[in-house]
């Protein structure tokens, strides 16, 4: 088999290296500008999450991920704890244009309820945008459910913010993957 012929492999491992935080960042802030138009007051609040996390997180509770193709970093995604018990939240998916349609979006996703269910939490809940439709395809298609929508302005455009949770009792049953 050439090496053209081999299907690239996506490995996700955790953000635990030198430089994957600052690339997520970065990567949050370039993928959004080229394909939304999205202004640095979104690469700001990646910031803000990325630098919350660095600081001040649970490693039992709370945990970040990276995914890569052949080495290089392509995606990741967050867990981290919400204000109310027992509920975490999944932040900050990315997956390069690059590496779309290889399935790094939904390992990322699995990963990340794996762990959230691991480390006890009865729900994990996140926040997107309308416009983020493969995202949401992918939350979907793990089990979450829309359970909220409000217009706002952000990022230099008018959007619709959806609120998505992956409900206790879906878990319970097991229709949430990685949940049950």
């Amino acid at each position: 088999m050439s090496q053209q012929d081999r299907q690239p492999r996506v490995v996700v491992r955790r953000a635990d290296r030198p430089g994957d935080l600052g690339w997520v960042v970065m990567a949050h802030g370039e993928v959004y500008d080229q394909q939304f138009g999205w202004d640095t007051d979104f690469e700001a609040l990646v910031a803000r999450i990325v630098a919350d996390y660095a600081t001040d997180h649970d490693p039992s509770r709370e945990a970040a991920w990276i995914a890569e193709v052949d080495g290089a970093r392509v995606g990741c995604v967050f867990c981290v704890a919400d204000g109310e018990p027992g509920v975490a939240k999944l932040r900050i998916l990315l997956v390069t244009p690059t590496a779309r349609g290889l399935g790094a979006g939904t390992r990322l996703v699995e990963t990340c309820v794996a762990f959230a269910r691991a480390a006890g939490y009865r729900q994990v809940t996140l926040w997107t945008n309308d416009v983020l439709v493969s995202a949401r395809r992918i939350y979907e298609a793990v089990g979450f459910v829309r359970s909220d929508e409000e217009r706002h302005h952000s990022f230099g455009h008018d959007l619709v913010g959806q609120k998505l949770d992956a409900r206790p009792a879906a878990a319970a049953s097991g229709q949430l993957r990685g949940w049950g």
